[in-house]
């Protein structure tokens, strides 16, 4: 049975329209409390959550362009407030809230997430001493990360003038805001990333400040990417975040912490008046400590002189041994002429001229008989050879033979030609050095030293006599000159000998009599 009635009929899509109207017109703007639940974060950039409580679920989405700016990203189990407007979504048939803005549900939720994200990074390893590096004493250049604007900044630049003026870079950022944290990081991995030696210096030192605030206030410096940035930093890093009583996660990641921008201020740098008095302390430490030295250094050597010898003694022994050697030096000398006069005499009596004669007459009369015996040996040779050829030729074939034979002649006949050449050649040295043997005699023999007027004086037995000691009254002498020998008799004492002249300063020659 069908029954009629005066009942509107609507499409699919006319319900979800009107649904979506009357939603978005009664909750065009709320704020939700709850506790964030499942939270995805697909390729697209946007992130889907839910909101709940004890009975009730709300989904929830952040578009992508809100979720970058907001200054608490959320957290699965965070409690929060959460502000947009209710819309739905047609394609599921469910309602959900888009969401402009998260902020925490009250103070506990905030010390809960700083509590958990503490943990998370200590068991990570961020906030061990081991890695936390040493503050230059002195830097030459300080980077400031702050807001410029503040009084932060006017605080830190009059602390570090009034102590030790120093180069000062300013990073400026946000200290405070949905955008803070990621100027903070970029400030502190801009800094690091400097080129040492660019146009702009590279810090040796930072500081990260910021004026006291709530906990919201300071929220930034709490962030993951603040704090890994500051664990990250090559350059050491001084958080200066807050007041006394402020802490923050960067605080426990930098390699030191100040109470105050105006602390941190005077950790940077020493006060330069303290410096000046600490030089000139030790300038006039260092100026005793080696006048000291001198004196202790003084002393020693005087009582080590003290203890040498006179220069008198130690030349003494010395002086002595050359005197000695200079003595055995003249005897050596004289002992050794002696025998060099020895050797002359004894080399003299075997280079007579008669001897000398018969010599050369001898080596004379050898090498004539050898040229004799030479020349016919060679004829005989050469005779020989030829007939034995002729008698091989006339055994042969005319022809052939004729030929080899001819060549074989010619060749023997060159050899002989040559060969006669270079014996007269032969011939000729030995008669050179011959003739420069009787030259070397000339030059040696007495001979010569008669024809200048010399006279040799021998006894009776033919021996020289050389002192006129061996030369007693009534000697019979024979007096040989370069023409002829004359006999002789000592009638007389010899005639005393003058002494020769020494040399100058009374030291006597080499060639002086004892």
């Amino acid at each position: 049975m069908s029954t009629s009635s005066n009942i509107a009929e609507y499409s699919v899509s006319e319900i979800s329209a009107a649904v979506k109207n009357a939603i978005e017109d009664n909750f065009a703007y709320v704020r939700v409390r709850g506790e964030i639940g499942r939270v995805s974060r697909p390729a697209s950039g946007h992130v889907y959550l839910d909101l709940k409580d004890e009975r009730a679920v709300l989904a929830g989405v952040i578009w992508k362009g809100t979720a970058s700016r907001l200054g608490i990203q959320p957290e699965q189990g965070l409690e929060v407030i959460a502000t947009g407007r209710l819309t739905t979504f047609a394609g599921q048939s469910k309602y959900q809230i888009v969401i402009e803005a998260i902020e925490p549900a009250g103070l506990g939720a905030l010390m809960a997430l700083l509590e958990e994200r503490r943990k998370k990074l200590a068991a990570e390893g961020l906030f061990e001493d081991a890695h936390k590096q040493a503050i230059p004493y002195l830097p030459r250049v300080i980077g400031v990360v702050t807001s410029p604007s503040g009084a932060v900044i006017r605080d830190i630049l009059h602390r570090l003038a009034d102590r030790f003026p120093t180069h000062v870079l300013v990073w400026p950022v946000r200290v405070q805001g949905e955008t803070s944290a990621a100027e903070v990081a970029a400030a502190i991995r801009g800094f690091n990333a400097l080129d040492p030696t660019g146009t702009i210096p590279r810090p040796d030192l930072l500081i990260v400040a910021r004026g006291g605030g709530s906990l919201e206030d300071l929220w930034s410096f709490n962030e993951e990417e603040v704090v890994r940035a500051a664990f990250d930093s090559a350059i050491p890093l001084i958080s200066a975040v807050g007041h006394e009583t402020d802490w923050t996660l960067i605080d426990h990641a930098a390699d030191e912490r100040a109470p105050t921008p105006t602390a941190a201020a005077e950790r940077a740098v020493p006060v330069r008046a303290d410096l000046l008095a600490q030089v000139d302390d030790l300038s006039r430490r260092l100026r005793l400590a080696a006048r000291r030295g001198i004196d202790t250094r003084r002393t020693s050597l005087r009582a080590a002189e003290r203890g040498l010898p006179r220069l008198a003694d130690l030349m003494a022994m010395p002086r002595q041994r050359l005197d000695v050697a200079d003595a055995r030096l003249i005897q050596a000398l004289k002992a050794g002429m002696e025998r060099a006069r020895a050797r002359i005499d004894k080399a003299s009596a075997g280079l007579r001229p008669l001897t000398l004669r018969q010599a050369a007459q001898q080596r004379r009369t050898a090498l004539d008989t050898l040229d004799k015996r030479l020349v016919r040996g060679l004829t005989a040779g050469v005779a020989n050879q030829r007939i034995r050829f002729q008698g091989r030729a006339e055994r042969l074939q005319p022809a052939i033979v004729a030929r080899r034979l001819a060549d074989r002649r010619r060749v023997f006949d060159e050899r002989a030609a040559r060969l006669l050449p270079a014996y007269g050649r032969r011939v000729s040295h030995l008669r050179d050095k011959l003739g420069s043997t009787a030259g070397l005699l000339t030059a040696l023999g007495y001979q010569g030293v008669l024809e200048r007027g010399f006279v040799l004086v021998r006894d009776q037995k033919g021996a020289a006599v050389r002192s006129a000691k061996a030369a007693s009254p009534g000697t019979a002498l024979s007096l040989q000159f370069h023409d002829d020998t004359v006999q002789a008799t000592v009638d007389g004492a010899p005639v005393k000998r003058v002494s020769k002249p020494r040399a100058a300063g009374g030291q006597p020659t080499l060639f002086d009599d004892e």
